[in-house]
């Protein structure tokens, strides 16, 4: 086996995320409330580490304890570099390692769950541990962690997933079976207890369900078997319950009484480890309309839980971008009425389209393994569909550049067209695709068998027939749906973004009109035939297995494009400049209303009829298919790998009060060093 497929990126481009002038046009209150929510979000910085690799953690340790001085200050890089005697090239892939560790917090990739490890030789990176201000306890760390940031033996250990698969998870024990989950999660639909803040171990008794809390205390349960299950409160009690104390700093500098009660709700969810308090603060979120600092935070996504149930700490605070932000209000004004041209029944649309509240937001701070480009939340079903949900697109994450990005497998006639669209292109995606997730109605049964549709007036658009299937007492999409969840419901928002793109009136909303328009959407269809080839690069073709929600999800509707015919997609093998093979796409923009958009519609009315009526089998035979890696493909997947651009690393700025109560920003060199800075600085 070779290992040069785990190699850390030998360039990654390194950018800041500017905020900077959002952030001064706030007031001293509103800086103060965004500090202390971005430290609140910070906190659960171990959290999110834990829940990829446990082991981690002292890797993180390891690398703040290298690049410090005593004084808490990033060390003297030049002299530790001297110091150690290693060569430039080495210390720089170093460097380049530990910055990519820390923009996925963790040695994980959050772009395709699999392991990277250092380019530096083991011995070298000693050499450069030993030369640190704090060696000796830096040296114990290292020979703590060297095998783990090293081994990439077993290959099945190199990605997340379940553990009797082989395969790493933060959220279970290496002897959790997926049956054990499945055992465990049936009972707690029963107590009504969601697991999204939970980690589930076997143990010599039974089982324990550790539970994200800063209080800590036990209850005892038995399954049907006589199984023990113990729940254990307070899972990362230390983090919860600074995350909680900087939340209640948080509620004196709050702009309104909707904000005050969602950080009350807040802290009583890190406190006691109640999701129905996270719940209730996401009811007040969603009433705290346009504010001009934005915050969320918890346990929200759970897309890297194999079983697709347990979600991963994350916190945001961002700045309205109110020039943007209009075309967004533009396009939730009309919500309705696009909503009504989507292709399914109005019987499985929401009985009320809540006008969601769009914003468009330059990010101050976003503690995640990987920052998305928009938004829409929360999660909770049985609070959206009475309240709607946020739409959040984050313009300072599109707009960030690289340079020297290149873009393979775009034909040369459509290069220059491509660079100078994709962002705007981009945009107008973001924007219909976080639509998207708040439309469509799921069919619930409640504790007391209350149905919230009438079954004499709801039929399968497929059968003409009453329905037979739907979510039952302590059933969500993502406990029925398990592993496919994530990808499946990407998937269903991606191919909204494609249905509703092509009306004039949503492309003039967002400022393109006649030529311009048609430009912006061809190139729209075009990123997205290019992201499912590229999706290739998260797909293991030995495991068999998807490593990215998002890439799985463009994978599939670029196959559903292909599959279209009529001349509208096609891939095809060709040579570059170098006589190296490529691959090139090429799509006839003249047939995207009467050919792309169709099937992608056909194939869109199916993803929303299985996911609401709870048709698990059907739902899952048809993403899987779909999905599913043709030798064909197999195949093509080496000239991807070998074309593949390393992703950006954000590097985040840092907020503090001096001595007159006023807030600071510093911001850092895009750069790995600016980035080791910003987290010896941030102390988490």
């Amino acid at each position: 086996m070779t290992i040069s497929k785990y190699l850390a990126d030998q360039n990654a481009p390194f950018s800041l995320l500017e905020a900077k002038p959002f952030f001064n046009s706030l007031n001293n209150k509103e800086k103060t409330y965004a500090h202390y929510m971005s430290r609140a979000a910070f906190e659960g910085t171990r959290i999110i580490i834990a829940q990829t690799n446990p082991a981690a953690e002292a890797i993180y340790d390891l690398v703040l304890k290298v690049f410090s001085k005593k004084q808490g200050e990033l060390a003297d890089v030049i002299e530790l570099e001297k110091k150690s005697g290693v060569s430039p090239a080495a210390f720089e892939d170093l460097l380049q390692y530990v910055g990519q560790f820390l923009g996925n917090l963790s040695n994980y990739k959050s772009f395709g769950d699999e392991k990277f490890i250092p380019r530096i030789s083991c011995e070298d990176f000693e050499k450069v541990v030993a030369a640190s201000e704090f060696k000796d306890e830096a040296l114990a760390l290292f020979q703590e962690t060297k095998n783990e940031i090293y081994n990439v033996e077993p290959v099945s250990h190199n990605l997340l997933g379940y553990p009797d698969d082989g395969h790493l998870s933060g959220y279970y024990s290496d002897n959790v079976t997926k049956d054990d989950i499945i055992r465990v999660q049936s009972y707690l639909e029963t107590v009504s207890i969601d697991p999204l803040n939970t980690r589930l171990f076997k143990v010599d008794k039974g089982f324990e369900l550790w539970i994200a809390s800063s209080e800590q205390k036990t209850e005892s349960h038995t399954l049907y078997d006589g199984t023990q299950l113990t729940f254990v409160y307070g899972d990362f009690y230390k983090q919860m319950a600074k995350v909680a104390e900087n939340i209640r700093c948080s509620i004196p500098v709050a702009a309104n009484s909707n904000q005050e009660n969602m950080l009350k709700s807040y802290y009583d969810s890190f406190k006691s480890g109640s999701i129905e308090e996270h719940m209730e603060s996401q009811r007040h979120w969603l009433r705290d309309i346009n504010p001009l600092v934005e915050t969320n935070i918890g346990f929200i996504e759970s897309y890297r839980d194999p079983q697709g149930v347990r979600a991963e700490w994350e916190g945001f605070v961002a700045m309205v971008n109110k020039e943007q932000t209009e075309k967004f209000n533009n396009l939730v004004e009309q919500a309705p009425l696009f909503v009504s041209r989507l292709p399914w029944l109005p019987t499985f649309e929401r009985d009320t389209i809540n006008k969601p509240d769009f914003t468009s937001l330059e990010v101050l701070s976003f503690a995640t393994c990987g920052i998305p480009a928009g938004i829409n939340i929360p999660n909770y079903t049985q609070v959206t569909q009475k309240l709607g949900s946020k739409n959040v697109s984050l313009g300072n994450v599109i707009s960030a550049t690289s340079p020297g990005e290149k873009f393979p497998f775009i034909v040369a006639e459509d290069l220059d067209l491509y660079q100078r669209l994709r962002n705007p292109a981009f945009e107008v995606q973001v924007g219909t695709h976080e639509l998207g997730h708040g439309t469509g109605k799921v069919f619930n049964e409640d504790a007391d068998g209350k149905l919230d549709f009438d079954p004499k007036k709801v039929n399968h658009p497929f059968t003409n027939q009453p329905l037979t299937s739907w979510y039952k007492p302590g059933q969500t999409f993502n406990s029925v749906f398990g592993g496919i969840a994530s990808s499946y419901e990407e998937c269903r928002a991606e191919c909204i973004a494609l249905v509703l793109s092509p009306d004039d009136d949503i492309l003039k909303i967002f400022g393109y009109q006649g030529q311009e328009a048609e430009d912006i959407l061809y190139v729209m269809y075009l990123n997205m035939a290019r992201a499912g080839l590229a999706a290739l690069e998260y797909y293991d073709p030995v495991a068999k297995k998807w490593g990215q929600a998002h890439m799985q999800a463009r994978y599939a509707i670029t196959r559903i494009m292909i599959q279209a015919g009529q001349g509208f997609l096609s891939i095809d093998k060709a040579e570059d400049n170098a006589g190296m093979e490529t691959l090139e796409i090429r799509l006839d923009r003249t047939k995207i209303r009467s050919v792309g958009r169709p099937a992608v519609a056909t194939f869109l009315e199916k993803l929303q009829v299985y996911k609401a009526t709870a048709d698990v089998e059907q739902g899952t035979d048809l993403y899987v298919s779909t999905t599913s890696v043709p030798d064909d493909w197999v195949s093509m997947r080496d000239t991807v790998i070998r074309n593949k651009q390393p992703r950006k690393v954000f590097v985040q700025g840092n907020t503090s009060l001096d001595a007159n109560g006023q807030v600071v920003l510093k911001e850092y060199e895009a750069s790995p060093i600016g980035m080791i800075q910003s987290y010896i600085e941030r102390s988490v």
